[in-house]
């Protein structure tokens, strides 16, 4: 039983870091390079003229490192709650985990980087505060449908 619940809290901390990786990536890529919305210090440095657009691009290169290695962590936890061919996982485990881990990256991101330091917003200009809001309701509406999927998989597993 000890060993199962090891495999099932990797298998939890696997998806809580792969959705968070996997949110960060997608804003990285969605919002700051396809839609062009925001870089990372775009409410500090603008970013026009060029060795401004040259710095927020630097740190939109660490911010995507840090999603990378989010997903590597995952990955490596994610193996390890495989690894034992005895252990049968759960793939709504692993779906709401994803989902913590994608509400809580938005949660932890828009708070400290659009409401804390300020550094950027989720779409500048018009209604920024309710681009930022809906980005942090996003987040919570995933982490809690997570979070649900967890304990009715618990509830399952008790009954």
């Amino acid at each position: 039983m000890d060993k199962n619940h090891n495999q099932l809290g990797n298998l939890i901390v696997a998806g809580i870091l792969l959705g968070m990786g996997a949110a960060g990536f997608f804003d990285g890529i969605v919002l700051h390079q396809i839609l062009q919305w925001h870089h990372m210090l775009t409410s500090v440095r603008p970013a026009t003229p060029m060795p401004n657009f040259e710095v927020n691009t630097f740190w939109d290169g660490l911010f995507h490192a840090f999603d990378y290695a989010l997903t590597v962590a995952g990955v490596i936890f994610l193996w390890r709650a495989a690894s034992d061919r005895n252990t049968r996982l759960s793939l709504k485990t692993f779906v709401g985990s994803l989902l913590i881990g994608a509400g809580s990256f938005n949660l932890i991101e828009g708070i400290i980087n659009h409401q804390i330091l300020g550094i950027h917003h989720v779409k500048p200009g018009p209604n920024q505060l309710a681009w930022d809001i809906g980005f942090l309701a996003l987040g919570v509406a995933l982490a809690a449908i997570g979070w649900i999927l967890l304990q009715t998989k618990q509830q399952n597993a008790t009954t």
